[in-house]
């Protein structure tokens, strides 16, 4: 493999490698989700094969009404639907990542890392020592690789699923790969099992926000891979908007494993660094588009030069001052999360929803006993969650 002057195509050397999976139970699988109810379909079987919890945390297009519905169509009761509010009703830690990019460019404008971190604390409160983040557009062919991911929490602190099918990339490095780069996935959000007692992390509000989940105060943590989950296709090319709203976090994250690959650590993203960082982006960018603009004319083409001017477009805005102050802000931010997170106590799940500013609804209308017989006796009543008013 031939790695660009400009890029690191891959930061798999970073993981730890060495101790036996032996597989465990899992505690609760935690889905942020913003599609359609029925596309849990897939990992509602996962919960229901494990004899585990399912906690869905929807938002947008997912209602978790429906959510429990098809949950009890499938078979699973064991299940905990949320409908998560805007941030600004939760009684959550201001952080001063999220400060510094309202109302700028970067502003982010999902509601993921609020989930991800709404999960992490309910999991703490709960107890929860063995839990795996799954996204709503990932499937694991084999159920066991959930549990052999949970075991290695004994020996790691997280663990994460190989992400293979459709790779899990930024716009602008699936341009890379495209236009014959080599581009590497490492592991992610989207399938990652934490121990949310032991670690006090937490996903800040910006693109490639489980990297940053995943350092400590100077480097990586332990974490390592197992197992194998699938990526939904996507165009990454859809919308150059992607691109745009991606590039601050690929900047920062990429940036920061960059240097640990450089066996540095964060203390060393200085302002100084990122000045000479923030050119060989650039420099890796304009190659991106020169080896795309030689690939025969299609309007794939077309989509994927309109997404990466938008990735340099907005490349053009992050000053190494914004990105030194980022990561200062993070920093601080890590202090400011562990403290709220120490005035937490351990409760069960409905007190936990409470504390976080969620709340059991009314149960829903036992079924007739009629529709009790067709379904069979084992026909839940059990409630749905929602916001607190």
């Amino acid at each position: 493999m031939n790695e660009h002057p400009y890029h690191n195509g891959s930061h798999r050397h970073l993981l730890s490698t060495g101790a036996d999976a032996k597989a465990a139970d899992v505690d609760a699988i935690i889905v942020p989700t913003a599609r359609p109810a029925g596309t849990l379909r897939h990992v509602i079987g996962l919960a229901r094969h494990l004899g585990t919890k399912l906690v869905a945390l929807c938002s947008r297009l997912s209602e978790a009404g429906e959510v429990r519905r098809i949950a009890t169509e499938e078979g699973l009761t064991d299940v905990v639907p949320v409908d998560v509010p805007d941030a600004s009703r939760l009684p959550l830690p201001d952080l001063a990542t999220s400060k510094l990019l309202v109302g700028t460019e970067f502003e982010r404008g999902t509601d993921l890392s609020l989930k991800r971190n709404l999960g992490l604390l309910l999991a703490r409160m709960a107890g929860w020592r063995r839990v795996v983040f799954l996204d709503d557009d990932i499937t694991v062919p084999d159920a066991e690789d959930l549990r052999r991911a949970v075991g290695l929490l004994e020996h790691y602190e997280v663990v994460g699923l190989s992400i293979e099918g459709f790779p899990d990339n930024s716009v602008v490095c699936h341009a890379h790969r495209e236009a014959g780069g080599f581009q590497d996935t490492f592991i992610g959000g989207g399938a990652l099992a934490v121990d949310p007692v032991r670690t006090t992390s937490f996903f800040p509000d910006i693109y490639n926000e489980d990297w940053f989940y995943l350092l400590n105060n100077r480097k990586l943590r332990p974490v390592t891979i197992t197992g194998r989950a699938e990526q939904e296709p996507y165009d990454p090319f859809a919308h150059p908007e992607r691109a745009r709203a991606e590039e601050l976090g690929d900047v920062l994250a990429e940036g920061i494993y960059f240097l640990l690959g450089k066996n540095k650590t964060v203390k060393s993203a200085k302002r100084v660094f990122w000045k000479d960082y923030l050119k060989r982006r650039r420099l890796f960018i304009e190659d991106v588009i020169q080896r795309v603009r030689r690939e025969p004319e299609t309007e794939r083409r077309t989509r994927k030069l309109e997404s990466l001017a938008a990735a340099r477009d907005s490349l053009g805005l992050i000053t190494p001052w914004l990105c030194e102050k980022y990561i200062k802000a993070w920093r601080k931010d890590r202090s400011r999360w562990r403290r709220y997170v120490a005035t937490l106590h351990r409760s069960g799940v409905d007190e936990a929803l409470d504390r976080l500013g969620l709340k059991a609804a009314p149960p829903e209308p036992c079924l007739s006993k009629r529709a009790e017989a067709d379904i069979g006796s084992n026909a839940d009543c059990s409630p749905v969650f929602s916001i607190s008013t």
